[in-house]
């Protein structure tokens, strides 16, 4: 697929364009790799009255089988094209093409797993007296309103459509400029389902905030899910709390991994080094910060090191590269300007690197990566999150100090625990305060079970059973079947 796309919003299930047309850029190299309909208002509404017709006209709330099969089909179509979407991927994100692959090999088991969900909505029934039956049913909320982000769009996406279809509810999905390429590749695997009426779906793609400001604003969608920065989650959820609609927020992640001096080494560097690279550090669950127990923290740091400053840039067309390219070349030198200021604060670099300025990568938002002693948990270079391949050291002596350094952010998406200790992985995971603990591992995301965060990292999960459950209202109905004697 290297043809240039002209995408268009895909709105009551028919394409439509706009006057407005941007360009879709390969961050690899700077060239222009297709265009794209940059929404406003007005296709934002026009997607929310079509959704809202969908879901109050159609059969689709009502028929969880029609759900199920939609769903399951969806699940083949994307089989179909799932080369197709590692390549947009790579082109249009600048993954790596075994990291594209690893997003996208998410999407097809979540649209199985959902359809699954779409016919147990696990509702219940009751005698609570004599000749009286009590039930609690669970119905679709309404028009789900889903704000994807640019760094993982194909998957990410699907994490949220597919739930809130199998609880009946219709969708208006606002996809972000960066993944407009991605966008119309969605729009053209939907379009294959029979099983989902016009008005189910309904993409808009914008480079701004428009559609998505309206999304949350609009009283006619009940739901937001949102994935993307906690700035502009704490934004979402202040003003979706005016309609007090669900929301649900997967927000930023601060991973640390805490390496202890019983850990097998050899592995322990190898995936904490690849958790600052994979996808440029552009991931919520990025491994930013390495706990070491004093006894090794030498060795642990003298190899991770070497491994970071030997890391290969380049683009997913070159099967040697071992960094991709940040999403813009503004990325770079937002990621460069955290790590100056963190130097002039105090931090010492163990590895600097920065900007590439290899030629062969010229025109391209390569970021070498950067490794940074730190003693003060409080500079905003282990606090915030840098959504680069930036990485801080910090060194522990107890399991206690540990704990309390590992917790000590705001954020609370995941943690890593390194140890050849039989008890101690479970002893200390009840003690971090992170929604995924990957034990000797990292990010070990598993579609049937619960995903998301503690404190600033967001409210809600997805993936598993939870996964529907913002998509879903309650409803008691109360029933004397046996007649009162008058």
């Amino acid at each position: 697929m290297n043809e240039q796309i002209n995408a268009k919003h895909w709105i009551d299930g028919a394409w439509t364009g706009l006057a407005r047309v941007s360009e879709s850029l390969n961050p690899a190299t700077g060239e222009v790799i297709g265009t794209y309909a940059d929404a406003g208002v007005e296709e934002g509404l026009a997607a929310i009255e079509a959704a809202a017709r969908g879901f109050t006209a159609g059969p689709w709330r009502l028929d969880p089988m029609m759900r199920a099969a939609a769903l399951s089909h969806l699940a083949d179509a994307y089989a179909e094209r799932m080369d197709d979407v590692v390549d947009t991927l790579c082109r249009e994100n600048g993954k790596l093409r075994p990291e594209a692959g690893f997003e996208a090999h998410f999407i097809v088991r979540a649209l199985r797993f959902a359809a699954g969900l779409a016919v147990h909505p696990f509702g219940r029934v009751t005698d609570t007296h004599p000749g009286r039956q009590a039930m609690s049913i669970r119905q679709p909320v309404g028009v789900a309103g889903l704000i994807v982000p640019w760094n993982s769009p194909a998957y990410l996406c699907i994490r949220a459509l597919a739930p809130a279809l199998a609880a009946g509810c219709t969708a208006v999905v606002k996809m972000p400029g960066q993944a407009a390429q991605t966008a119309a590749l969605m729009c053209e695997i939907l379009a294959t389902v029979p099983e989902l009426p016009a008005g189910t779906v309904n993409v808009v793609i914008e480079s701004g905030s428009d559609v998505a400001r309206l999304l949350v604003e609009s009283p006619q969608v009940p739901v937001i899910s949102f994935t993307g920065s906690t700035r502009t989650g704490r934004l979402v959820a202040q003003q979706a709390a005016a309609h007090f609609k669900r929301v649900g927020l997967e927000l930023g992640g601060k991973t640390p991994h805490l390496v202890f001096d019983d850990a097998d080494l050899d592995i322990a560097v190898a995936i904490t080094a690849q958790s600052s690279t994979v996808f440029a550090g552009q991931f919520c669950m990025t491994g930013s910060r390495v706990l070491v127990q004093r006894r090794v923290a030498d060795e642990v740091i003298a190899a991770l090191a070497d491994r970071l400053e030997n890391v290969r840039p380049g683009p997913a067309a070159d099967p040697a590269s071992q960094i991709g390219p940040m999403i813009d070349t503004a990325s770079v030198a937002r990621v460069d300007a955290a790590v100056e200021d963190a130097l002039a604060a105090g931090a010492k670099a163990i590895v600097r690197g920065g900007p590439s300025t290899i030629p062969d990568l010229a025109g391209g938002a390569f970021y070498h990566p950067t490794l940074l002693s730190v003693s003060d948990s409080t500079l905003p270079i282990v606090q915030e999150e840098t959504f680069g391949p930036v990485q801080t050291v910090q060194i522990f002596d107890t399991e206690e100090e540990a704990v309390t350094l590992a917790n000590d952010t705001d954020y609370g998406l995941s943690a890593c625990i390194w140890t050849r200790d039989v008890d101690r992985p479970v002893r200390v995971a009840r003690q971090l305060d992170a929604g995924l603990i990957s034990v000797n591992s990292w990010a070990n995301l598993t579609i049937e079970f619960e995903e998301g965060g503690f404190k600033s990292s967001g409210v809600g999960r997805l993936g598993g059973l939870a996964s529907i459950e913002d998509f879903l209202e309650y409803k008691q109905i109360t029933q004397d079947y046996v007649p009162l004697p008058h």
